[in-house]
């Protein structure tokens, strides 16, 4: 291509070239021009010597009359394949050696013969710098004779057109203009039932017993996609269980929460946000023991209520099969209320007060890893101190998915807690463990 290129910006001084070219194979052009015709009479009086000098002027100026009468003719044209064999790699064509051995030298093409004329006297002066003859050249492929015919197109574009469809008439369009909805709500609950038989004469001891345990879980959570969000989460479980040897209490919970988290915040830096948490919990039923008449525990006795501000960080890791939250709280204020008179000073009132008011600083961290499709594991862990008492509970959850509607939960729950009277044997710790298998729903 460049090669081509290169041709063609040669080709637009084609006639300097080729004049430049015939001039080498004269001795002296410029003195034939100064040269007079000379007259009959004059050529019989010169000597055989000037006779054959000024015959030899004269057929130089038929040869430069020739070339200029060639060009002419080729002032209106661009591209002349004929000038090829001038500025192609040197090679040796028969056509120039078939003339000088014709008894006709010349043809009716004068650009021919002057370009055939250039070609032999390079051949006769240079020979060392022909690389390639025209025979070597046929052998490889025919030479192009069609380079001055003109390239006509074939083909008739009314054929591949296709037809133009008519256009049916613009029908008026009424354009709705929504406000987006950035609120998300969701949720996901199961029942679940487990039952212990145990003969009487079992080496080991123990009683049959059945439980049951249902628990759901509701969010919903606003996020403008900006700057802003606001997640509020409640949660309830409630489980309950038989005990024969309980000749008190005919059923018995195992498992009681009702928890409402609420958290504002607005964004600081990438995951990190500025926080406003209020977090309340207490029970539904009851807290019995077996053969006990006491009551350890009820609705609202406790009820407590925390209020943080801090920040969070929101966790997305693991290619987003770890999420969850991240919450630190260093100016915290708790509020607890209980109802029921015998057990204000169980849960540290002191006096005729139901309530209770202290400042605290608190950490809330929620997150779900997806180990696998069929397992994932939910952890929270709460710790809440007054820098005179201390709480902490480690809640987690492992849900194994049998079907889309079935699944197995194993619940480890170990907590701390000062203000709790010291045991002998765990001291502030407490620890509970319950496993089911059942039905499940999420949305």
């Amino acid at each position: 291509m460049n090669y081509l290129l290169s041709l063609q910006a040669v080709m637009k001084h084609k006639y300097i070239l080729l004049f430049a070219v015939l001039l080498l194979t004269t001795q002296n052009v410029s003195a034939q021009r100064r040269t007079k015709k000379t007259t009959d009479t004059e050529l019989s009086e010169m000597t055989p010597a000037v006779k054959k000098y000024v015959d030899s002027l004269n057929v130089l100026r038929q040869r430069l009359d020739s070339l200029e009468q060639a060009n002419a003719q080729l002032q209106n044209e661009q591209v002349d394949g004929r000038y090829y064999r001038l500025f192609a790699p040197t090679t040796f064509y028969h056509s120039g050696a078939q003339k000088k051995l014709s008894l006709l030298p010349s043809s009716d093409d004068d650009v021919a013969d002057a370009i055939d004329d250039a070609l032999m006297n390079l051949y006769l002066r240079r020979p060392d710098l022909v690389v390639d003859n025209e025979s070597n050249l046929k052998a490889v492929g025919s030479i192009r004779d069609d380079v001055n015919q003109e390239l006509t197109q074939q083909v008739d574009l009314v054929d591949f057109a296709a037809p133009v469809p008519d256009e049916p008439e613009a029908v008026p369009i009424q354009i709705v203009v929504q406000k987006p909805n950035f609120w998300k709500f969701k949720g996901d609950g199961y029942l679940q039932f487990l039952q212990n038989y145990v003969s009487t004469n079992w080496h080991k001891g123990g009683e049959s017993n059945y439980s049951a345990v249902a628990a759901a879980n509701l969010e919903m959570n606003y996020n403008d996609k900006d700057r802003i969000t606001f997640d509020n989460k409640l949660e309830m479980k409630l489980g309950i269980q038989t005990s024969p040897s309980d000749t008190i209490h005919k059923y018995k919970t195992n498992n009681d929460l009702l928890r409402f988290t609420s958290k504002l915040g607005i964004q600081a830096h990438k995951k990190w946000y500025y926080t406003l948490q209020l977090l309340a919990y207490t029970q539904f039923a009851r807290g019995l023991k077996a053969n006990d008449e006491k009551v350890y525990s009820d609705f609202t006795s406790p009820f407590d209520l925390n209020i943080g501000i801090g920040m969070q960080y929101n966790v997305d890791a693991l290619g987003g099969r770890l999420k969850g939250t991240l919450n630190f709280l260093p100016f915290a204020f708790n509020f607890r209320y209980v109802a029921r008179e015998a057990l204000i000073a169980a849960n540290g009132i002191k006096g005729d007060h139901h309530t209770l008011e202290d400042f605290a600083s608190q950490f809330t961290g929620e997150l779900k890893w997806n180990i696998i499709d069929q397992l994932s594991w939910k952890t929270r862990l709460y710790a809440n101190t007054t820098y005179h008492q201390t709480k902490v509970e480690w809640e987690n959850q492992f849900e194994l998915k049998v079907t889309k509607y079935i699944s197995a939960n194993l619940f480890l729950y170990p907590r701390f807690d000062d203000g709790n009277a010291r045991d002998e044997d765990m001291g502030y710790f407490q620890l509970q463990e319950w496993s089911s298998i059942g039905l499940t729903y999420s949305f």
